[in-house]
């Protein structure tokens, strides 16, 4: 049976995202958006619970085997950072690892849209970045955060589930809590959060009524809010928050949404065209006067009107994004087709270039 730090070494060296560990199959790797099985032997039920334990505390063991789930980071001197969920598949013991790129990758180095770094700017309001999963949600999280932290004087304080990213202090101070560790719960931790005066909050994620409740709560009161939440394009994101909430305080939720809410971030990774890795296709809504009047008004189907002719203010649509990316050579057509949301409108944007 391979070595834990062997595999760790091996599934970098062939530039994988995850590793998936669990009998009967060896360990497979996900490389550029694809699984592919290594060569190595299969592992028993014994195997795969001795080399996933490796990567756990004792602490961590115990925890997993009462609750039978966890979520962990943990770190590996010349190797780097890996994120960790263990959990039991037909009686025994799975994970799946997380690889975390080395380094906190700048905002220009994402292929976002120019408009995002704007939208960090903002001193107050909220910014939910949103996307299905493995679409580099907490990778644009942690570039947004580096980027407050070398260009602004403030506080900044994250809530996650758990640590992936280690920020230093730079211009700005930044505390990072982890469920489980130093908290427990987003909700209980939003609780409080008021009370140790936080200029940037950021929420790895928004799963329940409470805490959306409190992130909303939070930019009312001035701060600026970073959150994500899985959804599957921008509009979509705006119509979550509000029915997550019961039919009687549905209004009063879109009040608070359409006075706090600047943008919306929603992106998903795409295989790029020459099969060396993945590329950022990106949807950007900025919020401006006619879309806090929608989003008020219970119209969020008229938003897109507005992104399609928003491009000035730095909006852009995800089938625009994805046929920009075609257009340059980024992308395969196919791939283009297929993360379509309306391929025929793709088919046109390429048309008319």
């Amino acid at each position: 049976m391979i070595g834990s730090t062997d595999l760790l070494e091996m599934a970098i060296g062939r530039k994988a995202s995850d590793i998936f560990l669990g009998a009967p199959e060896p360990p497979v790797l996900r490389i550029h958006g694809e699984l592919q099985k290594t060569n190595l032997s299969r592992l028993s039920p014994e195997e795969a619970k001795e080399l996933i334990y490796n990567f756990l505390t004792p602490e961590q063991q115990q925890s997993f085997e009462r609750d039978k789930e966890l979520d962990a980071c943990f770190g590996i001197p010349h190797l780097g950072r890996f994120r960790i969920n263990v959990h039991y598949q037909r009686g025994s013991v799975a994970s799946v690892i997380r690889i975390i790129p080395r380094g906190i990758p700048k905002l220009d180095e994402l292929g976002l849209p120019p408009s995002v770094r704007a939208l960090i700017e903002k001193p107050r309001g909220f910014i939910m970045v949103t996307g299905p999963v493995s679409s580099g949600k907490s990778t644009t999280l942690a570039a947004m955060i580096n980027h407050i932290n070398h260009t602004r004087t403030c506080h900044v304080l994250t809530i996650e589930d758990p640590i992936e990213y280690l920020h230093e202090n730079k211009n700005s101070i930044v505390e990072q809590r982890e469920i489980g560790l130093d908290t427990h719960s987003f909700a209980e931790a939003l609780k409080h959060v008021l009370r140790q005066d936080p200029d940037v909050i950021m929420i790895g994620e928004m799963r329940d009524l409470e805490t959306i409740a409190a992130a909303l709560t939070a930019a009312e009161t001035g701060q600026c809010v970073l959150a994500t939440l899985h959804t599957n394009d921008a509009i979509q994101s705006i119509e979550r928050i509000i029915d997550v909430f019961p039919s009687g305080g549905q209004n009063q939720v879109r009040l608070q949404l359409s006075m706090t809410l600047q943008g919306v971030i929603s992106q998903q990774l795409l295989a790029r065209a020459d099969s060396r890795g993945r590329v950022l296709a990106a949807e950007v809504i900025i919020v401006n006067a006619a879309i806090r009047n929608l989003i008020r008004k219970g119209d969020t189907n008229s938003i897109r009107n507005i992104m399609l002719t928003g491009a000035g203010s730095g909006m852009i649509t995800m089938d625009q994004s994805i046929a920009g990316l075609q257009r340059r050579g980024e992308i395969s057509y196919e791939a283009a087709m297929y993360a379509a949301q309306d391929p025929g409108e793709i088919q046109q944007y390429i048309k008319n270039e």
